[in-house]
């Protein structure tokens, strides 16, 4: 049986932004280790599914697990406080191999040589390797999915990784080609990463059982939640602290893609300069960073991105009305208090 602890900040049914938790990730994680230990352990075993000759590519890739934050996402709409089956376990290990696989190809796509301070799949192995590998992780997920008696689960899964595939290919066609606006930004996030938040969410609704009305709010909880999640990520790479993200801040300029803040810049500044920003940050090095942050500073993008993520906070929290009362709004508003806090961290340097 797991217990989930409850926040009472966070927990506020009337709170019009979820304030600020003093809990850590592991806080949070600690009372879903024995559910989140059952899908490592599984995700190990996958190993077995690939020939001989594959299957050392195949642990490599799966043993390199990061935050856990999808899986924890399928245990806590699961309601795995009220304990966990294997089904619920199997319906994490999917979501994470498909996260997974999408990482064997970002890489490859991103030309990245490490990832979780490790060398990438790519850089150990090649690309051609490297983008099959991913094929068949999609493929194993796929073929889990089609264990379950019901076909809704391998078309949520389905639909969600054709989704995530979509957000990469208009993410590519549009690199250091078309400046995305706001919209588009915000819709290229929805199918590249809240797709599979809300997966995960709706997986374990269903799994546990859970009625129409309560899935679709934790469907609706996981985009907003996986918006404002990956708004933060990209901010991190801008606002954050080298030494506590452990990579090297900058990665997405110098990669050509433009976030939140720098679009935001973009639209503040005055139409006689934008032209020289634009030309500054296509050809990004690391030495402009002061000149950047100077700039965000002064059109005030970090109040203004951080509103934006509150405003997709507020709107996870509202979502999670269909499931009032139950362990798994407490959890899941847990997770929405952890990520504000980390949100006020970020700060102009």
């Amino acid at each position: 049986m797991i217990v989930l602890g409850v926040n009472p900040v966070a927990a506020e049914k009337d709170a019009t932004i979820l304030k600020a938790s003093g809990a850590d990730w592991q806080s949070f994680l600690r009372p879903m280790e024995p559910f989140l230990l059952a899908v490592s352990d599984q995700l190990r075993e996958q190993v077995a599914a690939f020939e001989p000759e594959i299957a050392s590519y195949a642990e490599y890739a799966l043993s390199n697990q990061g935050k856990q934050l999808r899986p924890s996402l399928v245990g806590c709409a699961g309601n795995a406080a009220g304990g966990f089956d294997a089904s619920l376990v199997k319906a994490a290990v999917i979501v994470e191999m498909v996260h997974l696989a999408t990482l064997v190809h970002d890489d490859i796509m991103d030309e990245a040589s490490v990832r979780r301070r490790r060398p990438t799949l790519c850089a150990r192995s090649g690309n051609e390797v490297s983008v099959l590998l991913g094929d068949c992780l999609f493929a194993r997920a796929l073929e889990l999915a089609s264990d379950f008696p019901t076909t809704q689960v391998c078309r949520l899964v389905a639909r969600a990784t054709r989704n995530v595939c979509t957000g990469e290919i208009i993410q590519t066609l549009r690199f250091r080609k078309n400046l995305l606006d706001r919209e588009q930004y915000l819709h290229t996030l929805k199918l590249k990463t809240a797709e599979l938040f809300a997966l995960s969410c709706e997986l374990g609704g269903l799994i546990s059982g859970l009625n129409e009305e309560g899935l679709d709010g934790l469907r609706e909880y996981g985009f907003s939640l996986g918006i404002a999640y990956q708004i933060y990520d990209d901010c991190l790479d801008i606002f954050g602290d080298e030494s506590q993200v452990g990579k090297s801040l900058g990665t997405d300029l110098a990669t050509g893609k433009l976030t939140l803040p720098v679009l935001q810049l973009l639209e503040k500044a005055p139409a006689a300069e934008k032209n020289e920003i634009k030309s500054k940050l296509f050809q990004w090095n690391g030495g402009q960073m002061p000149w950047l942050m100077e700039l965000l500073k002064q059109f005030q993008t970090l109040e203004d991105s951080n509103e934006v993520m509150q405003d997709y906070v507020r709107q996870a929290n509202a979502s999670l009305s269909a499931v009032e009362g139950d362990g798994r709004s407490q959890a899941l508003k847990q997770l929405l208090a952890y990520l504000s806090h980390q949100i006020a961290k970020l700060s102009y340097k």
